[in-house]
């Protein structure tokens, strides 16, 4: 019957290639999965499916892999090349048949025996269509659903419309040679491999539909039936004097505006639609480290996502990635702010769940808020939420809002019944259609309330963004978290009233600003935020090209050499290149004169640029804080130049989410410098680091290195100058005058940065100076200057330029 299947292959290969279009996942089989492309291969797949065939056949030619088609030989025998576990069903009786597996596979561990250099790879391969989970009730879409081997007649259905998403996604291979070892005959060994496959089949197939679409009926059982929302409700009808009837109406009305409403067919349509507003407006979208995510999901974790947030396209962009990835798409945290007719409805089926800004007084509300996103938690579906509350208008990690963390714990604590695991996401654009709706919330002028015109707006407006970049962050697996914060916070999983543990806050804070340093960890840099780093620097803003590009070769290399993380990612092309298409993006003047072209900021611009610098700066922190000294200093001992970091280190840290402790600082700090000597960035002589002497090549890379790092010195001068001049100030105007005089220096001296006289920032900055007890507070709370306070303003004003420490006398 091989030449009856043979011919009915090549029948049916050009029709399913005109209605299927492959998704390989991962598509770097070697790195994520040590297969190995020129050692023997034989894939193992659940059902016998011509177009399953077919679809692998696809996916197999496109990564370089043999074809599954072909017959394989072995110890110079012909073998099919592919395994497998069973027959489609039947159309009449939906039974399953056997195939010749247990045969086939015997066979294959005989002859390892008879070769004992023989080695093949088994590489199990699970093909999808459509990855729709499964449903609690039936209806008239069960046609299309993807069962594990449907029938030849359900199969023509699937395929006509699901041909477009379909997934094959490979696992690790299995080692032949390896199997023999076991205990047992050939048969028995093979009869194992067939049960292990079973099981990882079953299990792989929910990994990547994820779990039963919740319906609304449970929905409601499972919030408004839970203990909390019940005492709620009673509380809720003696403090409103409402009837039992009428407050439990309520929470329901309350879970109607919360509750996703989630519907796999829209997430399909909209991955259709995002691929061409993609294709349009970006070059190309840059995704790191999926297999750490891929790697928890297979062992079964819960997943919560929380980004950075730079754009609305965040919402689509992650979820349109872990759609890609081949992973479950998350239910998302949206403000309610989003939910106006008719997008909020449209999100909310695409996984959108809303929440007000504040919960404050409310605990109905909050009740209902926690027992559902303990519901998402228990019921399997991956979680998304934006840990900062909102956009960032500055381009800089916004200080982290605890609430969702703080419910997250609060919801293991009660008893998650999966392991969970926190993923930090970053995410970078080369363009963002808000930057200048933001500048001008910066500059006061009031937010405007989202709609269907504005965004209809914004869409028109849509064109060459450069390059998308996200890059998922080391995982945190919450349970060792704890088991290392708190080391015996089980003994209160059995708390049977709602207080909270003391304990909660302080982790939930610290829990926050890891997530945050691990978000920043897993930086892309991109062609716009390098380029706008360089030029901001530069005196007037402008630069040849030649010294641009020189620029960025340099900065590239000492962060490949000297890397702030392994997570962290650089262009893999030449600066030269990296500005040849940052240039297409049309955000900087380039004039030409007859020593060739200089590339300048356009005054409307400038400060705009500063938002993408911004994404980076944590990056060159440190290398730029080296850079500061040793050109302030005119020279000084290493150790004196590691110590003079290592006591502003701790300010930045806070301020820029650097994920580093002091002790890994001062060791990076060590490794920039041996870095920057080797290049020529820093030279030394018998005693002292010193700046490149001014006719080199590496000069003005150095001083560029230098001036990066120079706003952030300038703000705390302003701020611990305006704290020295002062026996006691309160918090609120201590900030209000720093503001004050930041934004006088800003039209002074044209500094072009927004966040630079920002509330925000200056509070982060107060806050790490509280954090390390460098200033003092009373019991009214008044702030008090500190002998170590005027220790360090004096070090940062030795950095600072003259002109800037010659104004903050006039304070």
């Amino acid at each position: 019957m091989l030449w009856l299947h043979k011919l009915l292959l090549a029948m049916v290969s050009v029709p399913v290639k005109w209605l299927v279009k492959v998704n390989s996942i991962p598509s770097d089989l070697r790195s994520e999965l040590g297969i190995d492309k020129e050692r023997p291969i034989v894939y193992l797949l659940r059902t016998r499916s011509i177009t399953d065939e077919i679809a692998l056949k696809m996916s197999a030619v496109a990564l370089g892999l043999p074809k599954p088609t072909l017959s394989i030989n072995i110890a110079d025998q012909s073998h099919s090349a592919c395994l497998f576990l069973q027959k489609p069903r039947s159309v009449l009786n939906r039974k399953t048949g056997s195939t010749s597996i247990q045969e086939d596979a015997a066979k294959l561990f005989r002859l390892h025996r008879e070769n004992p250099d023989l080695d093949i790879q088994i590489v199990p391969v699970s093909i999808l269509w459509g990855r729709t989970p499964e449903k609690n009730t039936s209806g008239w879409s069960d046609v299309i659903a993807n069962q594990m081997s449907p029938s030849w007649l359900r199969k023509f259905f699937i395929v006509l419309f699901l041909g477009r998403d379909n997934f094959v996604c490979y696992s690790k291979a299995v080692s032949s040679r390896k199997m023999i070892e076991l205990k047992g005959s050939d048969d028995e060994i093979a009869h194992k491999l067939i049960r292990l496959a079973g099981t990882h089949f079953y299990r792989r197939h929910q990994n990547l539909t994820g779990p039963n679409i919740l319906e609304r009926h449970q929905l409601y059982n499972g919030v408004l039936g839970s203990k909390p929302v019940r005492k709620a409700i009673v509380e809720q009808a003696r403090s409103k004097k409402l009837s039992h009837q009428q407050a439990k109406l309520q929470a329901k009305k309350y879970v109607d505006e919360i509750a996703a409403d989630y519907r796999p067919g829209l997430i399909r349509l909209g991955e259709r639609i995002l691929t061409k507003i993609w294709n349009k407006i970006y070059n190309g979208i840059e995704v790191r480290h999926a297999e750490k995510v891929r790697a928890l999901a297979q062992n079964g974790h819960e997943i919560i996502y929380v980004p950075c947030h730079r754009s609305h396209m965040d919402y689509l962009l992650l979820t349109y990635v872990i759609y890609h990835q081949g992973l479950v798409t998350p239910h998302i945290a949206a403000g309610i702010n989003l939910n106006f007719r008719p997008v909020g409805g449209i999100l909310r089926k695409a996984g959108a769940f809303y929440l007000r800004r504040s919960f404050a007084g409310n605990k109905l509300y909050t009740a209902v808020f926690r027992e559902y996103l303990e519901l998402l938690f228990n019921k399997g579906y991956s979680v998304k939420y934006f840990p900062e509350g909102g956009r960032s208008r500055t381009g800089r990690l916004l200080p982290p809002k605890t609430g969702m963390l703080a419910m997250t714990l609060q919801a293991i604590l009660k008893g998650v019944n999966r392991p969970v695991s926190i993923v930090p996401v970053y995410i970078g654009y080369e363009h963002v259609m808000e930057v200048s709706s933001y500048l001008k919330e910066l500059n006061g002028t009031g937010k405007k309330k989202e709609s269907f015109l504005q965004i209809f707006s914004a869409i028109k407006k849509l064109k060459n963004y450069g390059y998308g970049f996200l890059n998922f962050g080391d995982p945190i697996n919450l349970t060792n978290y704890l088991d290392q914060q708190v080391p015996d916070w089980r003994d209160d999983q059995d708390n049977s009233n709602d207080k909270k543990p003391k304990w909660l806050t302080p982790v939930v804070n610290n829990l926050a600003t890891e997530v945050m340093g691990r978000i920043n960890q897993s930086a892309a840099i991109n062609g716009m935020a390098i380029c706008a780093m360089c030029l901001l620097s530069a005196k007037k803003h402008a630069m040849a090209q030649s010294e641009l590009e020189q620029a960025i070769e340099h900065f590239l290399e000492l962060l490949s050499d000297a890397p702030y993380s392994e997570l962290a990612t650089l262009p893999k092309i030449s600066g030269k290149k990296l500005l040849e298409n940052t240039l297409k993006l049309n955000k900087f003047d380039v004039h030409k004169d007859s020593f060739g072209k200089i590339i300048s900021l356009r005054n409307r611009n400038a400060v705009s640029l500063t938002y993408y610098r911004n994404n980076i700066l944590h990056l060159f922190a440190l290398p730029g804080l080296i850079a500061a000294i040793v050109f302030a200093h005119k020279g000084l001992p290493k150790n004196q130049i590691v110590l003079l970091v290592a006591k502003l280190y701790p300010l930045l840290k806070r301020e820029l989410f650097i994920y580093m402790s002091i002790e890994q600082a001062s060791e990076y700090t060590e490794s920039i410098i041996s870095k920057m000597l080797e290049m020529g960035l820093l030279q030394t002589n018998q005693t002292d680091i010193q700046p490149p002497s001014a006719n080199s090549k590496m000069f003005y890379s150095a001083w560029l290195l230098n001036r990066s790092i120079q706003e952030t010195l300038h703000r705390y001068a302003v701020v611990l100058t305006l704290l020295s001049r002062q026996e006691q100030v309160s918090r609120s105007e201590l900030e209000k005058k720093s503001a004050q005089f930041a934004e006088r220096l800003t039209a002074l001296h044209g500094i072009n940065s927004p966040e630079f006289f920002d509330k925000n920032v200056l509070g982060t900055f107060i806050n790490a100076l509280k954090e390390n007890a460098l200033i003092e507070t009373d019991d009214t709370g008044q702030l008090h200057h500190t002998e170590q306070s005027a220790l360090l303003k004096t070090d940062v004003i030795d950095l600072i330029e003259p002109e800037i420490a010659q104004r903050l006398q006039q304070i």
